[in-house]
């Protein structure tokens, strides 16, 4: 039995500062739609849940360590958290640029709509790839596998040691790099339709310059658009997900 020591109180208060910090930054929880009450018990709740599998890596960390020093493991656990679940919201991030851009090429991007995910109002179609998403990501169960990478980068990061701000920026950047290509392949059908449809809206004008082609098009722009994202919305969200699960299992 476990005896409710500083040691103990200590070492359940950084497990609390990695795993809450990585749950306020994860896809889906750190929407501001959810109130910051339900996200700070929600992070509290996994942390105790998570209590008898790190806690005695966390008291060897905590034991003999001065006030100062505790400080700096506060620190350096509230920044890998803060690095574990911002690695996992670039791939949402990747995802609604590059659905604004598929908004802009289907017509849609003229009329904002209210925010889902984030502060700023944007386009309905961004709302519903992004929104989508989130939810394909709680009905596989991928937010549990989100949380079996959080228990293993304890055995990658361990509590006590300091935090490599170079290592850091590395991965942010390697992410950034991988997901932004991911999303650029998944949505390379509707670039293409863009530079189609524009072409030729171009080499009709050029051929009728007395007609108005760019607004008599469209009418036309928009339908095929919407045609070419009802046939590629199941595999687009599919293709992304598969992505999002490796990155997850192997990340």
């Amino acid at each position: 039995m476990m005896t409710l020591g500083p040691d103990t109180v200590m070492g359940t208060f950084l497990l609390f500062c990695r795993i809450g910090a990585t749950m306020m930054l994860m896809p889906g929880l750190s929407s501001t739609n959810i109130p910051m009450q339900i996200r700070l018990f929600l992070a509290l709740a996994v942390s105790l849940a998570l209590a008898p599998l790190l806690l005695a890596m966390a008291r060897r960390a905590v034991i003999g360590t001065e006030s100062h020093a505790m400080l700096w493991l506060i620190g350096g656990e509230l920044l890998i958290g803060a690095l574990i679940g911002l690695l996992a919201q670039i791939f949402f991030l990747a995802l609604q640029a590059l659905a604004s851009v598929v908004a802009s090429v289907v017509g849609f991007s003229g009329v904002p709509g209210a925010p889902v995910e984030g502060h700023e109002p944007t386009p309905a179609l961004v709302s519903l790839i992004t929104v989508s998403a989130v939810i394909i990501m709680f009905q596989t169960g991928l937010h549990w596998e989100l949380l079996r990478g959080l228990v293993a980068s304890y055995s990658v990061l361990p509590t006590g040691e300091m935090f490599d701000t170079r290592f850091g920026l590395i991965q942010i950047a390697d992410q950034l790099s991988q997901t932004f290509l991911i999303v650029l392949r998944i949505s390379s059908p509707f670039l293409i339709y863009a530079i189609i449809v524009n072409l030729a809206v171009g080499i009709v004008n050029k051929l009728l310059p007395q007609i108005s082609v760019y607004f008599v098009s469209l009418p036309i722009i928009l339908a095929g658009g919407l045609l070419a994202l009802y046939l590629n919305i199941q595999e687009f969200l599919g293709l992304f997900t598969a992505e999002f699960l490796y990155w997850v299992s192997t990340g």
